[in-house]
């Protein structure tokens, strides 16, 4: 067997996150389905993580085993992207060695939320218009909580399957340009929902509504109910993926 990654991107407005759900279209399973057009076997690509209904990746990596190794892997990209719809843009695929895994073998995952500061026509399917503006200096303040936890229960979805709700956050920041405030957010791994739950928290803050201790006990309280509402999707992007060399 060999092991290729792909490196793509894709608009999720119209998909249900990106893997395969019963009774709903997902980002994997068209690729799943194109690729096994192409290569005229069973194709099954595991991605980097999941995104939720409606979230975005800029950037995102999977991989797939098959039984001999592709000629011309620019012509697999060529051809794929002529089977897939336009909201998904396949832009790289190269081999990659057996042990080497989507998912297990990134060390750190990036995404950035985009909220508009003014109505903007040509923006508003990515991002979010958030009225009144938070303030940026206040929130960034509360960022430098979330350095301080491991369990980030408190903003993540209930009921979910995965074993353990930590999480290590290298980096959380506002930044504010002429037309949006961004959010950028690195962590080892994440929850689901967790980047939507801290933003809306996180805008609670700005808004005077919560303080940065108010966010620590929160926290600590491991309950979702205490944190703020969940962020529209649309604006979230999955921006990058990190490997070790």
């Amino acid at each position: 067997m060999v092991r290729y990654f792909i490196e793509l991107a894709y608009n999720g407005s119209r998909y249900h996150g990106w893997q395969i759900q019963p009774g709903a279209s997902s980002v994997q399973e068209e690729i799943n389905r194109a690729l096994s057009t192409l290569l005229r076997q069973d194709i099954y690509v595991v991605g980097a993580g999941r995104t939720d209904t409606g979230v975005h990746a800029s950037f995102f990596v999977a991989h797939f085993d098959i039984e001999c190794e592709l000629p011309e892997p620019q012509q697999v990209v060529y051809k794929l992207n002529g089977l897939l719809d336009k909201d998904i843009a396949i832009y790289k695929i190269y081999r990659v060695p057996m042990d080497k895994h989507a998912r297990f073998s990134a060390i750190s995952r990036t995404y950035k939320y985009y909220i508009d500061k003014t109505k903007d026509p040509f923006t508003y399917p990515f991002a979010w218009k958030a009225y009144p503006l938070p303030d940026i200096q206040t929130m960034n303040e509360a960022c430098r909580v979330l350095f301080d936890y491991t369990d980030f229960t408190s903003f993540s979805k209930l009921h979910t399957d995965v074993k353990t709700n930590n999480c290590i956050i290298y980096e959380a920041q506002w930044e504010e340009t002429d037309k949006q405030l961004i959010f950028t957010v690195k962590a080892n791994r994440f929850l689901r929902n967790m980047v939507r739950a801290i933003v809306g928290t996180l805008i609670d803050v700005g808004r005077g509504k919560l303080t940065p201790e108010d966010v620590r006990k929160i926290i600590e309280s491991k309950n979702r109910c205490n944190a703020g509402t969940s962020v529209p999707a649309q604006a979230l992007f999955l921006c990058h993926i990190e490997y070790p060399e």
